[in-house]
């Protein structure tokens, strides 16, 4: 699509695309879920807590849009497997996937990590949009195309002490988006979304003076909103040759 033949509005809109996005109950997914319907698209949202997702897909229905709630572990290979069946039986297509769901759990030092925890991060943060991208991708290439959209985190760009799995989750997940972009090319274009810091959930535990002030550009932690351009973009005609590329949205971190 050119961007001379048709306006901006047109080019976000996302009527008639079917969008799934993990994780999409509450902060940053809650915030891409409404904000996919307010630009004409049915959502899927997929998280661990089904009464969640059914209270967000009343607010998405309240837009005139279809919703689907979906209560999946993506760290566990079969339940990808069935989210995606799920979503191509009750919703005929998809077109968008965005894999939001992550856990960034802090270990009290990388010697006393356990075995659990580490599954359990890498679960979360790579295998399951490896698992959910790899099915997906595939049945978006063999149809009319798609987009898949990865978030990361800055967490992979600035590594810190304990955080060692999920750093490296999220950079295995940068380079994941690489392979996808280049596997289903040119029909599904692939993109990562390196996020943070925002004021989501785990920002409440977070000490105040770090949620009102951060070492960043802007001065701040972002709020949970400010993704929604950025998603919109990268799932919408407006970004049709932009793929394999990383887009930072956290107030110019350095």
């Amino acid at each position: 699509m050119s961007t001379e033949d048709s306006g901006p509005a047109s080019l976000f809109d996302l009527s008639g695309r079917v969008a799934l996005v993990t994780g999409g109950s509450r902060g940053l997914g809650r915030e891409m879920v409404l904000g996919f319907a307010r630009a004409g698209a049915d959502v899927v949202i997929a998280s661990r807590k089904l009464d969640n997702c059914e209270a967000l897909a009343d607010e998405v229905r309240a837009l005139g849009r279809r919703a689907l709630p979906i209560a999946a572990h993506v760290g566990h290979w079969e339940e990808c497997t069935a989210l995606v069946d799920a979503v191509y039986a009750e919703m005929g297509t998809l077109d968008i996937l965005v894999n939001n769901a992550g856990m960034s759990p802090v270990a009290p030092s990388s010697a006393e990590t356990t075995e659990e925890l580490f599954d359990k991060v890498i679960g979360v943060n790579f295998k399951g949009p490896f698992r959910l991208g790899s099915i997906a991708g595939q049945r978006m290439y063999d149809a009319d195309g798609g987009v898949i959209v990865n978030v990361s985190s800055s967490g992979a760009l600035f590594p810190a002490p304990r955080f060692g799995p999920y750093a490296g989750a999220k950079a295995a997940l940068n380079a994941l988006t690489t392979v996808f972009a280049l596997e289903f090319a040119p029909k599904v274009r692939v993109n990562t979304i390196s996020a943070g810091p925002f004021l989501t959930d785990i920002a409440k535990s977070w000490p105040d003076e770090s949620k009102r002030s951060w070492r960043n550009a802007a001065g701040r932690p972002g709020n949970p909103g400010e993704v929604v351009t950025t998603a919109l973009y990268l799932a919408s005609p407006a970004s049709s040759y932009t793929t394999g590329s990383l887009i930072r949205v956290d107030g110019g971190l350095h």
